[in-house]
């Protein structure tokens, strides 16, 4: 049994997980998991109330540092900063971390490497199964078409967002990257305005949309002479970023130390 501990548990994707978690309590019994802890941020006026999803009913803390214990699992969609304290604390207490966030700094990047030396963790743009398979797909079309095909990365998302552009968008550019043997600081362009001239080859075009209650539309665009090809994943619903970071956290029982991801978790 994996042990979970859902951060951010009253906010919109925490309550996704516990419904994701609770869905494969229906499905597999109680001796697949069990829901330890329920956090959210001191001051929150949900602390102290007991949130009920789908038959699974939580209480609201505000002190990870009450619930965790060595080899649970963290599961957090919140923030940069956040996370951060939390990896801290996982970290002290021998406990894994689902990092679902994004928008780390390469500082922070390089935080959560470090711990992964002493705990596993997966670390993932994108927590979809679908968009985690389609990964592996962009990487080994720019490896077959080579230089012949330019490739231009569009992404869609609600008018909340923060981070621009998307993660996921990012994580479709480091895959074409590593199938064209570049790195993407060297070919990433990010939009484009005025005379920029005829576009070379190599380039890595990244463009964000933003507006409305988008999910997550993301299209990778291999366009050659006279063809193109295009990539595309549409996420109808947040749900399936929590089935994803649950499967993810059961993914970690029993792993040694490690930063991990989703592509480790689907065995890609």
């Amino acid at each position: 049994m994996v042990e979970i501990i859902v951060l951010g548990a009253r906010g919109r994707m925490g309550q996704m997980v516990l419904w994701a978690c609770a869905k494969i309590l229906r499905e597999k019994g109680s001796t697949s998991l069990a829901v330890i802890g329920a956090v959210e941020a001191k001051g929150n006026p949900s602390i102290g109330q007991i949130l009920s999803v789908d038959g699974l009913e939580v209480k609201i803390g505000d002190s990870l540092e009450a619930v965790i214990k060595p080899g649970c699992v963290l599961i957090d969609f919140t923030s940069p900063e956040s996370s951060m304290a939390s990896l801290e604390i996982a970290e002290r207490a021998g406990a894994a971390h689902v990092l679902c966030t994004t928008g780390f700094t390469p500082e922070q990047k390089q935080r959560i490497q470090k711990a992964s030396q002493k705990i596993p963790v997966v670390l993932s743009p994108n927590m979809s199964i679908g968009v985690s398979v389609m990964f592996k797909v962009a990487e080994m079309v720019a490896r077959a078409l080579g230089q012949d095909f330019d490739v231009e990365i569009i992404e869609a998302h609600h008018n909340q967002k923060k981070d621009s552009p998307s993660g996921t968008a990012l994580g479709f550019a480091e895959a074409v990257a590593k199938g064209l043997d570049a790195s993407l600081d060297d070919v990433a362009v990010y939009g484009r305005h005025g005379m920029v001239g005829a576009r070379p080859k190599g380039e890595i075009g990244i463009h964000a949309v933003r507006g409305g209650d988008i999910v997550g539309d993301h299209t990778v665009l291999f366009a050659g002479d006279g063809e193109r090809i295009e990539l595309r994943h549409v996420a109808h619903s947040r749900q399936t970023f929590a089935q994803g970071a649950v499967r993810a956290a059961l993914f970690l029982k029993g792993k040694p130390a490690g930063l991990y991801t989703m592509l480790d978790v689907l065995g890609l």
